[in-house]
C-alpha cells in the first residue's frame, strides 16, 4: 500500500515537472500566465518567476496586467532579491497608485531596502537609504495597516545609526593611551548627543566623554593641564545631573576625586 502511494507521488510530481516545462516552452502566454499563477499561488516563487519574465512585456497595456505585475515584484521579494524587488515594487505604485494592493507593495518596497541594511559595523548608505524610504511611506499611507510594523522598522535602523556613531566614538576613547586622541572623542560624543538626544545610549556615551576629559586632563602638557581638568569636572557635573543613580557611579565619582584633587594643587600656588 505504501509503495502504490510513494508511485502516486512521484507519478504527480512528474506530471507537475512536465506541465511546467511545457508552459516553458509555450508560445502560449496565456499558458505561462496560467502556470505561473498556480505556481505562484502555491509558493513556488522561483519557477513563478521564470514564466513571468517571459511574459511581462506582453501584457503591457493588457487588463491582466496589474495582476501580473503585482505576482512577477513579489516573486522578488519571496526569492529574497530585494535590490530587483524594491525596483519592480516602486514601478508597480507608480504604474497603478489606485490599485487595490499599492499599500502592500509601497511597504514591501521600502521593506526591501531594510532587508539590505547591513551590519552596524558597515558602512550604512542602505540603511540610510532604508529609512527615508520608509518615512516615505509612512508620510504617505498614515492610515495603513502596515503602520506599527514600518514605525517599528525605522526605530530599529534608527538604533543602527545610533550605534554606528557610539562605536565610532568610543573608538577614539579606546584607541586613546597609543594615538593621544581623547578630543576627538570627547568632540565625537558630543556630537552624538547632539544628534541623537532620545537615545537608549545617553549614559554610556556621557560616561566615555567624561573619560576622555577625564584621561585627557590627567596626561596632559603642564601648561594645559589647569583647564583641562576644570573641563573634565564639567563633564562629570552634566553626567551625575543626567545620571544621578548610575552603573557607572563608583567609576566617575573616583575620576571626580582625583580631578579635584589635582585641582585643588593649582589652587593652591595662586
Amino acid at each position: 500500500m505504501k509503495k502504490l502511494f510513494y508511485i502516486a507521488i512521484v507519478v504527480i510530481a512528474l506530471s507537475s515537472c512536465s506541465e511546467y516545462q511545457k508552459a516553458l516552452k509555450s508560445e502560449d502566454v496565456s499558458v505561462k500566465f496560467a502556470m505561473g499563477t498556480e505556481l505562484f499561488d502555491a509558493g513556488k516563487f522561483n519557477k513563478a518567476n521564470r514564466l513571468f519574465v517571459q511574459i511581462v512585456p506582453k501584457y503591457r497595456g493588457k487588463p491582466q496586467a496589474e495582476k501580473l505585475m503585482y505576482m512577477y515584484s513579489m516573486t522578488f521579494y519571496e526569492m529574497r532579491d530585494y535590490y530587483t524587488a524594491n525596483y519592480q515594487m516602486e514601478r508597480f505604485v507608480s504604474a497603478y497608485p489606485e490599485s487595490e494592493k499599492v499599500q502592500e507593495i509601497a511597504f514591501l518596497g521600502a521593506k526591501s531596502y531594510y532587508h539590505l541594511s547591513p551590519v552596524y559595523s558597515k558602512e550604512q548608505k542602505e540603511t540610510v537609504d532604508a529609512l527615508t524610504k520608509l518615512q516615505d511611506f509612512i508620510n504617505s499611507y498614515p492610515d495603513s495597516e502596515y503602520l506599527a510594523e514600518a514605525n517599528t522598522l525605522v526605530k530599529e535602523l534608527d538604533f543602527k545609526l545610533e550605534k554606528k556613531a557610539f562605536e565610532i566614538a568610543k573608538g577614539y576613547n579606546k584607541t586613546g593611551p597609543y594615538s593621544r586622541d581623547y578630543q576627538a572623542a570627547i568632540s565625537a560624543f558630543d556630537n552624538f548627543i547632539i544628534d541623537f538626544p532620545g537615545t537608549s545610549l545617553k549614559e554610556d556615551a556621557m560616561f566615555y566623554r567624561l573619560d576622555s576629559a577625564y584621561k585627557l586632563a590627567v596626561n596632559s602638557v603642564e601648561w594645559k593641564k589647569e583647564q583641562r581638568l576644570k573641563d573634565a569636572i564639567s563633564y562629570y557635573k552634566a553626567f551625575k545631573k543626567s545620571f544621578a543613580e548610575s552603573k557607572y557611579s563608583q567609576e566617575v565619582d573616583a575620576m571626580h576625586e582625583e580631578l579635584n584633587a589635582l585641582l585643588q594643587g593649582y589652587n593652591s600656588k595662586s
